[in-house]
């Protein structure tokens, strides 16, 4: 399945872009003709805008169309701009963290991963020696 930018007409030898999805509700009769469908589907059929216009369908069946401006559209302006922020965005370069700063009488002993092992040297006189 294909993405919706990269759709054809489905008509014999029509290779224009495809704005809309036609699809049949056999059960009712009808023939749905609404805005191209994000993913092409085995029983529905992508039609460029000359052949959206000219749609007809088979004596007895009711055409019902769900979009009035099947006009190929492209990307707006807020769209634009959007994109443009996310890529300089994903441009500026990451500034690492500030390590956090040891506790006056403490020291690193060891690390794993963004885990570290610190060690509190006591600068207490030891009560056992003291006494």
């Amino acid at each position: 399945m294909s993405h919706s930018a990269s759709r054809r007409c489905s008509r014999t030898a029509c290779g224009r872009a495809a704005i809309a999805t036609l699809t049949f509700v056999y059960a009712d009769q009808t023939a749905v003709l609404g805005p191209l469908a994000t993913y092409a589907e085995p029983h529905a059929y992508d039609l460029c805008p000359e052949h959206s216009e000219r749609l007809s369908a088979p004596r007895g069946w009711e055409v019902l169309r769900l979009a009035s401006d099947l006009s190929p559209r492209g990307p707006s302006d807020d769209d634009l701009l959007a994109l443009a922020d996310a890529v300089r965005e994903a441009a500026r370069p990451v500034e690492p963290a500030p390590a956090p700063s040891l506790e006056q009488g403490s020291r690193e002993t060891a690390r794993r991963g963004h885990l570290r092992m610190l060690t509190v040297e006591d600068s207490r006189p030891d009560p056992e020696l003291t006494r």
